[in-house]
């Protein structure tokens, strides 16, 4: 039988999964820690940063070290965001206001999905009204996502991501191996399997937040999780195209940041669409199996940013899918990433320990990163170059 170590024994991210996998339900863990079909790029993702070597140096003088930064004009503690995940508090009860607290805490910004089981106004509440991201995906109904986007403007979202790399869903075979949908099957096995799970079954009784906040109640004809599961699958709009980006940029008025760029011409239109921001990303490997990771894509999106003068313009290159520590985060940097999003990291450290878990998570990718940059002799990150980087390892 696994024994639960204190927190303060924690030394990893691998750790917390570890911690993570025995504490939540299978069809709770297995829809985090997934990838779609042969889950190759899943494993991409951060198999990819293991090759990438560093240069040690030496006799630097490494006094006034930081990790402080700047992402979309937002002063942060280290270039680190929390990403937006779907189903966040059902791997720990309450678990997108404990990851928005934590965050608020640490000096990093936190973004909310469309996806969540606490809504954008249980967020607001649960941490007074601090800013936060949200997340948005293209739906048919374009009267909802309005709502959706004067509720986030109402809550003081000061930032929008609009997730463009989800027109059709890429197939997972653990969730239907798992009952896991739209609201989640709660057969015998998957009865069965919680029950091994006290810490978590005692949180989720003890919390009123068990339907998808943003969506319940907010939609005709959805007024529950019953209801829920036929609208959500005939929501996600196909027809996407750039003129709808245009639309959303429009209607939202302040800053947009489009996630799920990969390829340098998505860069190029990104660009043209006057977006704040683009993320480098393939959905944590959840969308196409077979595409290149994050870190892989990410020079060349960098590259086709300054051609088409976006960095000039002030739009900046972030990345996520893969980052499970701090050199992980150094290593993009080098690329040209402006700053990264962490999920699955973050997750594992909400599902092991709750909030303070998530605290556990940034505070040990935040010394990771401080204490690899200072060996690279680095001491601001802003001066982080692919200098950092043996040649030929990326």
């Amino acid at each position: 039988m696994f024994c639960i170590p204190p927190i303060d024994k924690i030394t990893c991210i691998e750790d917390l999964r570890v911690v993570h996998q025995a504490r939540t339900p299978r069809m709770f863990y297995d829809y985090a820690d997934s990838g779609s079909y042969t889950e190759s790029t899943y494993r991409a993702n951060s198999d990819d940063f293991k090759a990438m070597k560093f240069r040690q140096r030496v006799a630097i003088n490494m006094e006034g070290r930081t990790t402080a930064s700047v992402m979309l004009g937002q002063k942060v503690s280290m270039p680190v965001a929390i990403a937006p995940v779907g189903l966040t508090g059902m791997q720990s009860a309450d678990g997108e206001i404990k990851a928005a607290r934590a965050a608020k805490a640490f000096g990093i910004p936190f973004t909310l999905s469309t996806m969540s089981i606490c809504s954008i106004e249980d967020v607001a509440k649960g941490t007074d009204g601090h800013p936060f991201w949200f997340q948005l995906y293209m739906m048919r109904d374009r009267k909802f996502m309005e709502r959706l986007m004067d509720r986030a403007k109402a809550a003081g979202c000061s930032a929008l991501v609009l997730t463009l790399d989800l027109q059709v869903l890429g197939q997972r075979h653990k969730d239907i191996k798992n009952d896991m949908t739209a609201p989640p099957k709660l057969t015998l096995k998957n009865i069965a399997n919680m029950m091994t799970k006290p810490t978590w079954c005692m949180g989720m009784l003890g919390t009123k937040h068990h339907g998808f906040g943003n969506i319940v109640g907010h939609v005709t004809g959805v007024d529950d999780m019953s209801s829920l599961s036929s609208w959500t699958a005939s929501q996600f709009d196909p027809r996407l195209n750039w003129e709808d980006v245009q639309w959303v940029k429009n209607y939202w008025g302040g800053k947009l940041i489009l996630k799920g760029i990969q390829d340098p011409d998505d860069a190029r239109l990104a660009v043209q669409s006057g977006a704040d921001a683009l993320i480098v990303s393939n959905h944590g490997g959840r969308q196409l199996d077979g595409a290149i990771s994050s870190i892989a894509a990410l020079p060349a999106v960098v590259q086709a940013v300054n051609e088409a003068g976006g960095t000039a313009a002030g739009i900046e290159v972030h990345m996520d899918g893969g980052i499970r520590s701090g050199q992980d985060v150094l290593k993009a940097l080098a690329l040209g990433a402006k700053g990264v999003y962490i999920g699955r990291a973050m997750v594992h450290g909400l599902g092991a320990y709750g909030e303070a878990g998530v605290t556990k998570a940034l505070t040990m990718i935040q010394k990771e990163l401080e204490t690899t940059a200072a060996l690279c002799g680095v001491t601001k990150l802003d001066n982080v170059t692919t200098g950092i980087l043996q040649a030929g390892t990326f």
